[in-house]
């Protein structure tokens, strides 16, 4: 009974979501989404996708949540006796339109909630919710599938619109009134830039119950600041950065034997944003960082839907020095990560 409900629920949570951005650790401000890849999933050996049926569309709802309260610089965690906690849910609802075999047309829309204790000026405790920057692209198989090897990759660009929330405010403590301020930049839902994707993701089979799976992304943001106000007073740090994210993971996935349509998966997730851009300046506050986690999960296939959860637990974390203060030779800048992230997605295919 309970998957027969679950087209249902699909569409009443996209239905109902009042607000979303795709993904974030912590002060670290990297919004990037994980898509599902329903081939990992088998049954007596091939591949259960709902991505073959002769329907065309697929309704993606993803959901994370973590509360950063690691102080790092650098890549050293130094204990402190007050943390900032950054409590983040990001949801993100994602659609996929078969035009072909090989070619499809994708978007997300990212929707976002977060609270930040803000220890030092303004001072105060932040709560932000906000649609993020909506992307819209095409998805393409390099093989017809479904492929007689057992794998495939796919490439997919994806154009960001700058339809998020990125001068979101909150009641903060200053100089001893209480003011309207400026939320962190790790708060924001938008960054209040145009900007472009390139991914990619693919799987091979490794043998009859085990699969390869590799999945990448990268977001370019040529422009250089927003003109948002960050109320810091340390040189070249009084507007925000516009800055580039990465996203990429790869591993190894896993049927569960005599357990039909169920795999476990454990690899590598990494994630972060930039000290530079690839494309454009890199002026302005950002908190460049990269966080790379182990990252174990499984995959559910039941019929059209598909069920997926991630807990990738962070073994590296880092806080490089921004432009600014290389520039003016600060002193190299501080984030909060958080020790573990839950991901999880829902997937119906109509």
């Amino acid at each position: 009974m309970l998957f027969k409900k679950i087209p249902l629920l699909s569409l009443i949570a996209l239905a109902v979501s009042p607000c979303i951005p795709a993904m974030g650790q912590g002060c670290v401000a990297a919004h990037s989404n994980q898509r599902v890849i329903g081939e990992l999933v088998r049954t007596d050996g091939d591949a259960v996708s709902s991505m073959f049926s002769i329907h065309n569309l697929t309704v993606d709802i993803g959901y994370r949540v973590f509360n950063s309260n690691k102080y790092f610089q650098g890549s050293d965690e130094i204990a402190r006796p007050t943390a900032v906690r950054n409590h983040q849910n990001i949801f993100d609802v994602g659609i996929e339109y078969r035009l072909s075999p090989r070619w499809s047309f994708i978007a997300d829309a990212p929707v976002y909630n977060g609270t930040r204790n803000q220890i030092y000026p303004p001072a105060g405790i932040f709560q932000v919710s906000g649609f993020g920057d909506l992307t819209l692209g095409a998805q393409s198989w390099i093989f017809r599938p479904p492929t007689e090897n057992g794998g495939n990759v796919s490439v997919n660009a994806q154009l960001k619109i700058p339809t998020g929330i990125d001068n979101a405010t909150g009641s903060a403590l200053f100089d001893g009134q209480t003011i309207k301020a400026t939320a962190d930049q790790s708060l924001q839902p938008g960054d209040g830039g145009w900007g472009f994707s390139l991914g990619t993701q693919g799987y091979k089979r490794l043998w009859r119950s085990a699969s390869a799976y590799g999945q990448a992304n990268y977001l370019f943001n040529p422009r250089d600041t927003n003109g948002v106000q960050t109320f810091r007073t340390q040189p070249g740090q009084g507007v925000m950065s516009v800055s580039d994210q990465y996203l990429y993971r790869g591993g190894i996935s896993q049927s569960v034997p005599k357990v039909r349509s169920l795999a476990v998966s454990l690899g590598i997730r990494g994630e972060g944003v930039p000290v530079r851009d690839l494309i454009g300046s890199s002026d302005g506050f950002r908190r460049p960082g990269k966080i790379i986690s182990l990252d174990s999960g499984l995959m559910f296939n039941y019929k059209r839907d598909t069920l997926s959860i991630n807990g990738p637990w962070a073994i590296y974390r880092d806080r490089p020095p921004s432009v600014p203060e290389i520039k003016y030779h600060i002193i190299n800048g501080d984030a909060f990560f958080a020790d573990y992230t839950i991901i999880a997605s829902l997937s119906h295919h109509f």
